[in-house]
């Protein structure tokens, strides 16, 4: 190459690759399953919401369009806890906020427990996580249907342990019945939801880089201070996700007590969404049920936003 070609080369300014062309294409390839998912969870709330404000009963269910206007009258009603209707939803709103802490908080600390000790476990590790895993695996039907037969009065295997074979109690007792059902469908719910928490939890100590345990250790901190110190806090992002999923989750539960109780759980046992099946599909008011499915989910989206911001301002801060 001669000097002048070699001069002119380094005075060029460099070619630059021409800017590519903003395509809508994908957008519009993307369209049809964006309209299809806003109609598959908007479509069925925007009808609970129309449907709220129609005094719809049995009788205008085949001309629905047709159920006389109420516009917020069901709303007054299921709020106004001095009439039956209110107060059977207030009484099952406190159920189920008992229901959903209690189980929240007991499927929190074993999924804790077991996540923490299977982290250094070396043998049998795998066949634990499969044990551990085998609940929520289980279809929801057939894990609570089996939790029915041990909890029967008569045939029932729990009875049949503690009367039979331990003489804990004098009598069979009734599980399904007053208050000790609201603690039976709290077993099977901690039974079921519980490997979750185990699973999430045990993902999260994965990221735990192994050097900080040792750190610890040499600085002679022991097993309790190194999980206060080092495990809980790095856990905090995961914790913050997995409360908000599993309290969501639980406060909806239909299919346990559903199970559980074949549909008509006891008052003390009664859940909300259970209430909100009552109503629809018991006493065939669907307006009143509509109603009840819109304060159930304004009060979710409220406790959703708070928490959020409460756990950002906190991430935020530290």
């Amino acid at each position: 190459m001669s000097t002048q070609t070699l001069a002119r080369t380094v005075d060029e300014p460099p070619v630059r690759p021409a800017r590519a062309k903003r395509t809508w294409s994908p957008y519009f390839f993307l369209l049809p399953a964006l309209v299809l998912e806003l109609a598959v969870h908007f479509g069925p709330m925007l009808a609970g919401l129309l449907m709220s404000t129609l005094k719809l009963t049995q009788y205008q269910l085949a001309r629905w369009w047709e159920a006389p206007w109420t516009g917020f009258g069901n709303f007054e009603v299921v709020l106004d806890v001095d009439q039956p209707v209110g107060a059977s939803l207030l009484s099952s709103f406190l159920v189920t906020l008992c229901f959903t802490l209690i189980v929240i908080a007991a499927s929190w600390l074993m999924g804790t427990a077991a996540a923490v000790s299977l982290q250094n476990t070396t043998v049998g590790r795998g066949v634990l996580r499969t044990l551990f895993l085998v609940p929520y695996a289980l279809p929801a039907f057939a894990a609570v249907i089996t939790w029915r037969f041990l909890f029967q009065r008569d045939n029932g295997m729990l009875n049949h342990v503690l009367v039979d074979q331990l003489g804990v109690l004098n009598e069979k007792a009734f599980f399904l019945l007053g208050s000790n059902a609201f603690w039976a469908q709290c077993v099977v719910a901690i039974w079921r939801l519980w490997p979750f928490a185990f699973l999430m939890l045990m993902a999260g100590l994965q990221s735990i880089p192994a050097e900080l345990y040792e750190a610890g250790t040499l600085d002679g901190a022991g097993p309790w201070r190194q999980f206060r110190e080092i495990t809980f806090p790095l856990l905090a992002p995961v914790n913050q996700v997995l409360v908000l999923v599993m309290f969501l989750w639980t406060f909806k539960e239909f299919e346990t007590p559903f199970v559980l109780f074949g549909g008509s759980a006891p008052e003390e046992a009664r859940l909300i969404n259970v209430e909100i099946y009552q109503n629809s599909f018991v006493t065939w008011n669907f307006g009143l049920g509509a109603a009840m499915s819109a304060v159930l989910l304004l009060f979710l989206l409220l406790v959703t936003g708070v928490y959020l911001l409460a756990t950002r301002r906190k991430v935020h801060e530290a």
